[in-house]
């Protein structure tokens, strides 16, 4: 299994769920980690759900979700870019 952490790598306009860089989500087993996350915009986590439920599961090594490192949330004009980091939980 993996933690999953969502860092806001940029903020393009004004996001109405008030990110701002270096903040983060953090997810364990499909549960977002409230006490070590920053706010949880809705939207986004919509939009990105169907990469989170895989992103904390393990899988092989050649598996396309190993190689993505960034995601974005839907507004096209308020745009928040995610940094996506896998830590293995031992």
């Amino acid at each position: 299994m993996y933690r999953v952490i969502l860092q806001v790598k940029d903020v393009k306009g004004n996001c109405a769920a008030g990110y701002k860089i270096g903040d983060r989500i953090v997810i364990e087993e499909g549960s977002i980690i409230s006490e070590k996350s920053s706010n949880v915009c809705l939207y986004a986590i919509g939009a990105l759900l169907p990469y989170l439920t895989v992103a904390y599961r393990k899988v092989p090594e050649d598996d396309w979700i190993n190689l993505v490192e960034v995601l974005q949330c839907p507004d096209p004009i308020n745009t928040v870019v995610f940094r996506v980091l896998r830590v293995e939980i031992k």
